[in-house]
């Protein structure tokens, strides 16, 4: 197939784009075998512009910066000469993978990229010496590198980046190379200018939103109101008149399409489409119905038990006081800026798509496998993404569709987009989990022992059942299991019961942390409130041997000026430790004839090692907005199996004026206690809530056990 030719507008606002350091391929642009390829993470041209590949997926977070800055570290290049452009999914088959899995989640772009990225710009560094080097008849340890230039110290001749790098490309890639010690850098830990900030102010960079190939058609997809059931029938007969409508189709069994030669034309004509559905497998099913089976699993004796501790059921039973209490975390919605969307074209020979995903890898496998087709036929495009979260990264649903409505208009290219009501009605939630969580107390109040259970529905089950244990899913424990508990307790013991329905579950932002990281800091509180202790220095008393976490739990307090808040405010702390990363933060907010007021969020962050400040600290204030919004209001309730909330105003999200001051110090530990680097994309999320409740208690005395907040009374 070949593409056909660009006028200048389609150039620039159309499948490519090439603007501010940012650069998006055709597809007939491989990377592979591109002159001054040095590696197939460096790509070094005559005029010395160095072009670093990225395999991770940019969804905001900043990587196409700073991925590039851990190879440009060691490289020793002129950052302003730097470009990063996406490494080719299709062409890491073809190559055998040399750059690595592409699956962007968890926070691991850079904590899973970094050794490997300041290796590859270390031996593109020292190829370009040894290259130097023989052209001067000189030992390569008489050379170094900086700026884009190899100098020969005794005699300063000196070669530019851009000279070496064609012959360069032709020696072997060393395969042990030194890395700089931290105390070296010069790059890293500085917030060097973003590649992708100015496309972005200038609206170039090229979303999946706004693809638009030549002969391009739209399409809209309505899918069956209740997540699980099947297309019956419907009547095509009603929508082929309407204006621009050009195909009416099913789309998988629980799907249908109206393509036409605008979206708005396909959303409109869908929205008229007469449809009928089988929505038996949600009969019944409410958030009430869900509740009571879960509240069943929290008391179900056979619980999978992930960390135990002494013997917890003992030392309650002896217990002089016990606290025993429920709390309940909702579904949340993904609810990304930019809908579910893709483009695609499937020919007899090979099948394209413009994909915003989380996992290129994991789009290729799902295509291949639904169109039968052999992975080196699809090729994937990767884009930049209005939102992930999770939602863009195993669960391919977006994907699949998008092809399947192609691949009725074949050789044709079709963007999909799904309209906002889809996208809210048809998510991968975040899971409703309830826990139950009992602590026992000697005469003294000295805490004896701690137990929780925990039921929910389970992601591993929805999207990978592979990382399920014997039925088990972990995760579900996450900031309880062994790995994860930061306090120390004499007894302890957690367990789960997994319960799954028809609702899908998926991937959010801090994953299971974002309710247990509440879960646990929330009952902390509680905790104190027993022992008549103030709530931070009883985590120092349960941190005194984690060291790390002491130093970042005191940060905070010293930024907060914590126990010192402002007349009329209070204040609720809470630390949760996730992807190596410690995070604490303390809200502060007042309350006024039961209207709250969120005045300032203090966060002290230790990912261990910083690589840009200002997008460590974006990202951590991200997190932090999104907590609150769905701490205040982020709830999705289901009626009779089918999802109510549709759009923002039934899915609120905050708005500017309720915006508190953010305050973040970055404290990076920088290897004192161990090598292993944190991840920052998701850091920021799990403490939001607890903080928030912790701080509303202070405030009025109420404890709040389920979430959101807006659905409490919080007068006195």
């Amino acid at each position: 197939m070949k593409t056909p030719a660009l006028n200048r507008r389609q150039f620039l606002f159309g499948i490519s784009a090439v603007a501010g350091g940012m650069l998006i391929g055709l597809p007939e642009s491989r990377a592979q075998a591109r002159p001054g390829e040095v590696t197939a993470w460096v790509v070094i041209s005559p005029d010395d512009t160095v072009t670093i590949r990225v395999a991770r997926s940019d969804m905001g977070q900043g990587i196409f910066t700073a991925l590039p800055m851990l190879v440009a570290e060691e490289l020793e290049c002129d950052w302003a000469k730097v470009r990063a452009e996406y490494a080719d999914t299709n062409e890491n088959l073809s190559r055998d993978k040399p750059w690595g899995d592409m699956v962007t989640s968890t926070s691991i772009s850079v904590r899973a990229s970094q050794e490997y990225l300041r290796q590859a710009g270390a031996q593109a560094r020292q190829m370009l010496i040894a290259e130097a080097a023989a052209r001067w008849d000189v030992t390569p340890d008489t050379c170094s590198a900086r700026g884009s230039i190899v100098t020969h110290g005794p005699t300063g001749r000196a070669f530019r980046f851009g000279e070496l790098a064609a012959a360069a490309a032709g020696r072997s890639v060393p395969e042990t190379v030194p890395l700089k010690h931290p105390s070296e850098w010069r790059l890293i830990g500085t917030s060097a200018a973003r590649l992708e900030a100015r496309p972005k102010v200038f609206g170039q960079p090229i979303f999946a939103t706004d693809v638009d190939l030549p002969g391009m058609l739209h399409a809209a997809v309505k899918n069956c109101p209740t997540i699980g059931g099947s297309v019956v029938s419907f009547d095509r007969a009603a929508v082929t008149g309407l204006p621009g409508v050009r195909h009416v189709v099913q789309v998988g069994k629980d799907a249908v399409a109206i393509v036409a030669d605008t979206w708005r034309q396909a959303n409109k004509a869908v929205e008229a489409l007469p449809v009928s559905w089988d929505e038996s497998i949600g009969a019944g099913v409410s958030n009430e119905t869900l509740r009571a089976m879960f509240r069943a699993g929290i008391a179900d004796p056979a619980a999978a038990i992930g960390h135990r501790i002494g013997d917890v059921n003992a030392v309650l039973r002896g217990a002089a006081q016990v606290i025993d209490v429920e709390y309940e975390a909702p579904f949340l919605a993904h609810a990304t800026m930019e809908p579910q969307v893709c483009a695609a074209q499937v020919t007899a020979e090979r099948i394209d798509l413009w994909a915003p995903t989380q996992n290129g890898e994991g789009t290729t496998n799902t295509i291949a496998r639904v169109m039968e087709r052999d992975a080196s036929q699809i090729f994937v495009h990767k884009l930049q993404l209005g939102g992930g979260f999770g939602r863009r990264g195993l669960a391919q649903d977006w994907a699949r569709q998008a092809v399947q409505i192609a691949a009725q208009v074949p050789g044709l290219p079709v963007r999909m987009m799904w309209s906002r009501a889809e996208d809210f009605t048809h998510d991968y939630y975040r899971p409703m989990v309830l826990a139950r969580q009992t602590a026992g107390f000697d005469a003294d109040g000295r805490l004896l022992g701690w137990k929780v259970r925990i039921s929910g529905s389970s992601i591993a089950a929805s999207l990978a059942p592979f990382w399920l244990r014997e039925g088990v899913d972990n995760a579900l424990m996450d900031g309880f299991v062994e790995e994860d508990m930061p306090y120390a307790v004499e007894n302890f013991e957690v367990g789960v019961a997994r319960r799954d329905s028809h609702i899908p579950v998926g991937f959010w932002r801090g994953v299971n942390l974002s309710q247990n990281g509440w879960f646990r800091e929330a009952f902390i509180d509680e905790i104190a409130g027993a022992r008549k202790l103030d709530p931070y220095l009883l985590r120092r008393e349960l941190l005194a041997d984690n060291a790390r976490a002491l130093a970042t739990l005191d940060a905070a307090a010293k930024l907060a000026g914590w126990g010192k808040p402002p007349e009329g405010r209070h204040q609720g702390i809470a630390i949760v430790e996730g992807d190596n990363a410690w995070c604490v933060q303390i809200a502060e907010i007042s309350v006024t004839d039961g209207r709250l007021k969120v005045h300032r969020i203090s966060c002290a962050v230790d990912p261990n090692f910083v690589v840009h400040p200002e997008i460590t600290i974006q990202q951590i204030e991200g997190g932090i907005v999104q907590g609150l919004a769905a701490a205040l209001y982020g709830e999705v309730t289901i009626d009779d199996g089918r999802v109510r909330q549709t759009n923002f105003h039934d899915y609120r999200y905050l708005r500017m004026e309720e915006m508190p001051v953010i305050d973040v110090a970055l404290v990076p530990s920088l290897g004192r206690y161990g090598e292993r680097w944190g991840g920052v994309g998701e850091t920021g999320l799990p403490p939001l809530a607890p903080a928030l409740t912790n701080a509303i208690h202070a405030a009025t005395g109420k404890r709040l056990r389920s979430l959101p907040i807006s659905n409490h009374d919080l007068g006195v």
